[in-house]
């Protein structure tokens, strides 16, 4: 018997496997777009960072995780589904300039993702989910702080530049939790 490739579309956990993955990402999404509203005031970098830039790189290692784990049309599914819950959480916990702008920069960040990393999936353990995560977050910065900050008094040029290095840098030290999390899980299967 052929096993199924976790990268094929008839590799179809149930979404009962997936919840796991769809709450990680609405927990994410809904607490990082809470705290982008909250600059980070330790070491006086309140025109550079946002609070919130310490939690939404985790969003690209859940995608990540998912793909590997279970493939690419999986992987859209969980985006999907944490991008309706966790809009629908932000627009209650946030401001909706915030929520329509962190919607968008979402899904067309998280969607790059996936497909560059899909692209990758076979290169060394690393190349993958370095190089989704580094350009999904190069993209979703872009949009979201042009989105959610331009025309306002928000330093947003600043906060955007701050964040992405935040973003590039988790890229490199999430790489150590996705591997661990590789060596202990197996793909799911149909």
């Amino acid at each position: 018997m052929i096993a199924k490739s976790p990268d094929s579309a008839s590799a179809s956990p149930s979404w009962l496997a997936l919840a796991p993955a769809v709450l990680a990402m609405m927990a994410v999404v809904a607490a990082s777009n809470l705290l982008v509203q909250y600059p980070f005031t330790p070491l006086g970098l309140e025109q550079v960072l946002t609070w919130g830039a310490f939690t939404y790189p985790v969003s690209f290692l859940v995608t990540d995780l998912t793909n590997r784990r279970a493939g690419a049309v999986m992987a859209r599914r969980v985006v999907y589904a944490g991008f309706a819950l966790g809009v629908i959480l932000s627009a209650v916990l946030s401001e909706p300039r915030i929520a329509a702008a962190s919607g968008t920069a979402f899904l067309v960040g998280q969607l790059l993702d996936i497909t560059v990393f899909n692209r990758l999936r076979r290169a060394s353990w690393w190349k993958a989910p370095f190089a989704a995560s580094a350009l999904g977050s190069m993209v979703d910065t872009a949009l979201f702080f042009s989105l959610a900050f331009a025309g306002t008094d928000v330093p947003w040029l600043s906060l955007g530049a701050g964040d992405l290095c935040v973003k590039l840098l988790y890229a490199v030290i999430l790489l150590a939790p996705f591997r661990i999390a590789m060596a202990r899980w197996r793909p799911l299967a149909a």
